[in-house]
């Protein structure tokens, strides 16, 4: 049998009411056997990124995280899309963790989640991220990718849960991808 495999969540939401962080805080409870997944803490936390601060010295949160992602065997990055991108909350943390040596996300298996009302699901945010991560040298999973449209269909917003099946079993689906890639580059 494979050994059980890390992944951590890097929400790409601040907003307490977030359909992303509904689906951010469903993973844990609809992994596979042999996967657990956790969330990481609050890219709220990370100031916003200037270089004499990094010259000073890099914001403790900034490298708990690191180090969270770091021994994690994947990353799930959870994000909606604002103005056709990624939310300046997301890049501001990809900046500051990119400034981290080693680099943890280089050479890191990585899969990306977006929801929203749209029909489309945040295709552009994750294609924007998807650049970003080019220079980050992740291995950022191809397919499946999970884009969750006319999300306000698939959650109860009052418990606060994702209701429709079929995402949820898509999700299953892209983590054990995931699953498959981190255990080839491991």
């Amino acid at each position: 049998m494979s050994r059980e495999l890390h992944f951590v969540v890097l929400l790409g939401s601040l907003r307490k009411a977030s359909l992303n962080r509904i689906v951010a805080e469903a993973l844990p409870r609809i992994a596979p056997a042999g996967i657990q997944i956790s969330l990481l803490g609050s890219v709220g936390e990370f100031p916003l990124y200037d270089q004499d601060l990094q010259d000073r010295q890099i914001p403790a949160p900034v490298l708990a995280m690191a180090e969270q992602i770091k021994s994690a065997d994947g990353v799930i990055i959870v994000t909606p899309e604002y103005n056709y991108s990624v939310p300046g909350v997301l890049k501001n943390a990809l900046d500051w963790l990119s400034r981290v040596t080693p680099q943890p996300l280089t050479k890191k298996p990585l899969a990306i989640q977006t929801v929203s009302p749209g029909m489309i699901g945040g295709a552009r945010a994750q294609y924007h991220l998807r650049q970003i991560l080019v220079f980050l040298d992740a291995y950022v999973l191809n397919k499946p990718e999970v884009m969750i449209g006319q999300a306000m269909a698939k959650f109860d917003l009052e418990s606060r849960e994702l209701t429709d099946q079929s995402t949820r079993d898509f999700l299953v689906v892209q983590i054990n991808a995931l699953a498959e890639l981190a255990r080839k580059v491991s």
